[in-house]
């Protein structure tokens, strides 16, 4: 932008004499000068911002919305998936998709990784677990706040019953004969491990009552009232281990079987087993996957003997 003689003639660009002639003419004449500075400032400032803008419509903007009207097939060519794995790249980005507003978008996801040959049992244990922690490091790190994780946290619920029925095999869909009540640890504010865990027992043939949304005493209510052979409890913050020893205890006391077992599991005992001797457990689930075959074992065991 070029500057002004008091004539109103252009001085010629870059003339450097330019602004100190300006000072012979008073106040007025330097309140026209910074008039025209700081006009230059603001369309170089929003130059950067129009140049930002573009860089994020074409890096993140576009990208998306191709992604959002592509087949389920389509995803599964574009998208970098190992056959029969699932990367934490992928992790991060579908934990991204499942705070989008499009519902569809989680569930085409997970249908292009289906499309690659990824187990059900993989995309619990691989994609749906790590997200919902993603999910929760997401709003440690503030970038997103409680309600959009606990709403992201539901649709990966709604995702896990939409697949539970691929999950059950007709082979393993007669019962066991074994009922078990699984609770999460009181103060505990999301349970979607839980969840998963309770898919796995009923894929293995359990008997599964409980979960997340009751009161704790309704849990005694349904403990007293009916046999179960097992009650498992998640914990996933080690702060709540007063609360969890104390509800133990009381399913202890009250439980209508009187030999009845109690597993524990969730990243606290995952992390250090030995805390399962503090909260009076009998077993320990070392993952989700395992937590049938290990409470089948123990209920199996207990029965053997006197």
């Amino acid at each position: 932008m070029g500057s002004f003689t008091p004539s109103g003639a252009p001085y010629p660009p870059g003339d450097d004499a330019a602004s100190d002639n300006w000072n012979s003419y008073g106040p007025a004449a330097n309140r026209v000068f910074d008039d025209q500075v700081t006009k230059k400032v603001r369309v170089e400032r929003d130059d950067q911002s129009v140049a930002l803008l573009t860089r994020a419509i074409q890096h993140e903007i576009i990208p998306r919305l191709m992604l959002a009207h592509r087949s389920p097939k389509e995803c599964a060519e574009s998208l970098p998936f190992a056959h029969g794995k699932v990367s934490s790249q992928e992790v991060d980005a579908f934990a991204r998709l499942v705070l989008s507003p499009n519902e569809s978008l989680a569930m085409n996801c997970i249908e292009s990784i289906r499309l690659r040959g990824v187990s059900i049992e993989t995309v619990y244990m691989e994609l749906l677990a790590p997200a919902a922690k993603v999910l929760g490091q997401f709003w440690e790190d503030d970038l997103c706040d409680f309600s959009e994780v606990t709403i992201g946290l539901g649709k990966l619920q709604q995702l896990l019953h939409r697949l539970s029925a691929d999950l059950s095999r007709p082979d393993e869909q007669a019962s066991n004969g074994l009922r078990v009540l699984l609770l999460p640890t009181p103060g505990e504010q999301h349970t979607f491990g839980l969840a998963m865990v309770a898919e796995f027992f009923r894929r293995d043939g359990w008997d599964v009552a409980g979960g997340p949304g009751e009161s704790q005493e309704a849990w005694v209510q349904l403990a007293r009232s009916q046999h179960f052979d097992l009650i498992g409890f998640s914990l996933a913050v080690e702060e709540h281990i007063g609360q969890l020893i104390s509800c133990v205890s009381t399913m202890r006391k009250v439980s209508f079987n009187r030999r009845v077992g109690i597993m524990v599991g969730g990243p606290v005992f995952a992390a250090n087993p030995e805390c399962a001797k503090r909260v009076n457990a009998d077993v320990v689930a070392s993952s989700g996957r395992d937590a049938p075959a290990i409470a089948e074992n123990f209920v199996t065991a207990r029965e053997d003997v006197p």
